[in-house]
């Protein structure tokens, strides 16, 4: 089968999609071949930035000293300090609804300890460990870089999938983040593309259209 582009097979799928109620996601699957999925090496983990964002808003919480928090105010979503941390911990009800409300983690490093301890068990399984930052650093350009980002996860299955727009967006600029995100995927593989063995495009609820 030949490659056709990007922009023509997200334009299909916008084409064949029932309009719905709710803004539906343009995601991509992603199955693999002729990998050795149980060596940790083989799996991709990654922050994808999109070239034109998400489509939808994105959410960063940090977690860091009071003076970061400060720092923080106006570009990150959610800032928590050393003393609300006790407080948010004791709350496993609490904790598991932040962590699934929230995109991004920021901590500041002496933090990353404590927050692994405590809620890793909620974070971990998610993806959603805290990058750490260097106390005292501005990451105003980290936050902001994630505000457009996704995050790509194949743990050990064949298959996965990744978000790459909404359909509120033009069909270029979703086009656009595809190839962004799979040019990402293909500089992880140890085989490069040859270790893909099919792409499809597909919206939340509609039918897959390949790519590759």
């Amino acid at each position: 089968m030949a490659d056709r582009s990007s922009l023509e097979v997200v334009s299909e799928v916008l084409q064949k999609a029932p309009e719905r109620k709710f803004p539906e996601s343009i995601e991509i699957s992603v199955n693999l071949k002729e990998l050795d999925l149980t060596n940790p090496k083989n799996r991709i983990e990654d922050e994808v930035p999109l070239p034109n964002g998400r489509g939808r808003p994105v959410k960063v919480a940090v977690f860091g000293t009071p003076e970061m928090c400060q720092k923080v105010k106006g570009t990150a979503d959610l800032a928590v300090a050393p003393n609300q941390l006790d407080e948010l911990f004791k709350d496993k009800k609490g904790s598991k609804k932040l962590v699934e409300e929230y995109d991004f983690f920021l901590a500041e490093a002496p933090l990353m300890p404590t927050i692994g301890r405590r809620l890793g068990v909620v974070l971990g399984p998610r993806g959603k460990m805290p990058r750490p930052i260097p106390p005292g650093a501005d990451p105003t350009n980290i936050i902001n870089a994630l505000k457009r980002s996704i995050r790509i996860r194949s743990k050990g299955n064949r298959t996965f999938h990744a978000p790459v727009g909404t359909r509120t967006m033009a069909p270029e600029a979703i086009a656009q983040n595809v190839d962004a995100v799979l040019g990402r995927i293909v500089g992880k593989l140890e085989q490069g593309r040859t270790n893909i063995e099919s792409v499809y495009v597909k919206t939340t609820m509609g039918a897959a259209v390949r790519l590759w």
